[in-house]
């Protein structure tokens, strides 16, 4: 049985539910991106048809301690469009990867968002008045003749109803053989990597016809290919530094310093193999689906199908957390390979002041972790069992029958409801998360 420490965490309850609750979901609308911008007062998503929603914090509730602003939708557009590439007779999905905020330099907001294969860098921008006035342009769009005119005039601007506009800024493509799984802004908030299974590369923000290859692992010959790049992030504090995950469950930390391509890593993150455990899912299960540095950027955690690991970058030999997301599904390895659910690629985030970390799972079950040593928490994301303002109730997962009304059998979870997407918000008590078409978002309880 898996238990939990409910008691010692603090209790998160239901604050909104966005997208259709029905079970008619087509397959663009399900999301595939959550993103909280930098101050948090912006909250992305992207979904499997190429748009892009950004949802807004409320102002006037922020004055109010004990009721933090809803989210409320400020923008929608059209990020990445299908597109077929000829050479290759591949079709490319529009359905986005990853969304990132770059900090906020002026009133504007910049994010970029990718597909399998290019990058665009958006503006959004609001627009409150319009200039009135023109000397010979008319209210309709047409044009005076100038002749006509005999008197000159100075354009006014005058009010008009909010618009939010999203512009495309940059757009980087043609880089990237293989799709790409991340993209991460350098802390010099200049430059950004993006990765794919065997090439990371790098780019200054304001070029778009180059880029430099700083990871290459592709072999000369194919067939002696033993892994692939799942993740790569870098660092929050220093921008020489990056870390790339793998499908054999290993973390290499790069130093841009020591050399252009950085093939040879400056640290190797790996826990050394139980032989006796080893099986035909292991190096499956092992594969990183996620890497999330610290805010402190002293800690690095990583995500693979059935664990949360958290690592000291001053130590390479084994992490100094490990945390089991569902254990309970190791029994279940092998039908759950049977129906390509163990190809599943969970997401994993940081509170605001690293002290928790927080992960999906299935069932619409999401796992919370207090890095003091407590027994992990389960909680579920519905909005069939959830009040506004009441804490969600524990749950556990048992391997036998249920007896409680807080247990559910392993037998009895749901595979098809399962959250992959999370993030949390950088300043506050807020989280949110992905299940299928619907947002989740839930708030701290406040004494």
């Amino acid at each position: 049985m898996e238990g939990d420490g409910g008691s010692e965490f603090r209790q998160w309850c239901l604050s909104q539910v966005k997208g259709a609750i029905d079970d008619d979901v087509t397959e663009a609308d399900i999301i595939s991106a959550v993103e909280f911008n930098h101050s948090g007062e912006l909250l992305a998503t992207g979904d499997r048809g190429g748009r892009i929603v950004i949802f807004q914090q409320e102002q006037e509730s922020k004055a109010l301690p004990q009721s933090r602003g809803e989210y409320n939708v400020y923008s929608t557009f059209q990020s990445h469009e299908p597109e077929f590439d000829y050479l290759k007779s591949l079709e490319i999905e529009e359905k986005i990867n990853k969304i990132r905020w770059l900090p906020q330099k002026n009133a504007a907001h910049f994010l970029l968002s990718t597909n399998d294969k290019t990058i665009k860098l958006w503006k959004i921008s609001e627009r409150d008045k319009r200039p009135e006035g023109y000397n010979l342009k008319e209210e309709d769009g047409r044009y005076k003749d100038p002749t006509s005119v005999t008197t000159l005039r100075v354009p006014v601007f005058q009010p008009m109803d909010l618009m939010v506009e999203a512009s495309p800024r940059r757009v980087y493509a043609n880089a990237h053989t293989y799709h790409i799984n991340s993209i991460s802004v350098n802390s010099d908030n200049e430059t950004y990597l993006s990765a794919d299974d065997l090439r990371i590369n790098l780019w200054h923000l304001d070029f778009t016809d180059r880029s430099f290859n700083i990871v290459d692992i592709k072999p000369t010959n194919m067939e002696e290919l033993t892994e692939v790049i799942t993740a790569s992030e870098f660092h929050p504090l220093q921008c020489n530094t990056f870390v790339y995950g793998s499908s054999k469950g290993s973390v290499r930390l790069c130093d841009m310093r020591a050399a252009a391509l950085c093939d040879r890593h400056s640290k190797l993150f790996e826990e050394p193999e139980d032989p006796s455990a080893r099986s035909f899912f292991s190096e499956i299960i092992s594969s990183v689906s996620d890497v999330k540095f610290s805010h402190s950027g002293r800690y690095m955690m990583t995500r693979d199908y059935l664990t949360v690991k958290i690592w000291d970058l001053n130590m390479e030999s084994r992490p100094v957390e490990t945390y089991q997301v569902h254990e309970y599904l190791r029994s279940k390895l092998c039908s759950l390979y049977e129906n390509d659910c163990i190809f599943d690629k969970f997401e994993c985030c940081w509170s605001q002041d690293d002290s928790e970390v927080m992960t999906g799972s299935y069932n619409n079950f999401f796992r919370m972790f207090g890095r003091d040593g407590q027994p992990g928490m389960t909680l579920e994301a519905s909005w069939e069992s959830s009040s506004p303002r009441c804490p969600l109730r524990p749950w556990r997962v048992c391997a036998g029958s249920r007896r409680n009304d807080d247990e559910i059998g392993v037998d009895c979870l749901d595979f098809s409801r399962k959250i992959l997407h999370t993030s949390w918000h950088p300043q506050d008590g807020i989280i949110a998360m992905a299940t299928i078409n619907n947002l989740y978002i839930f708030q701290e309880k406040l004494n």
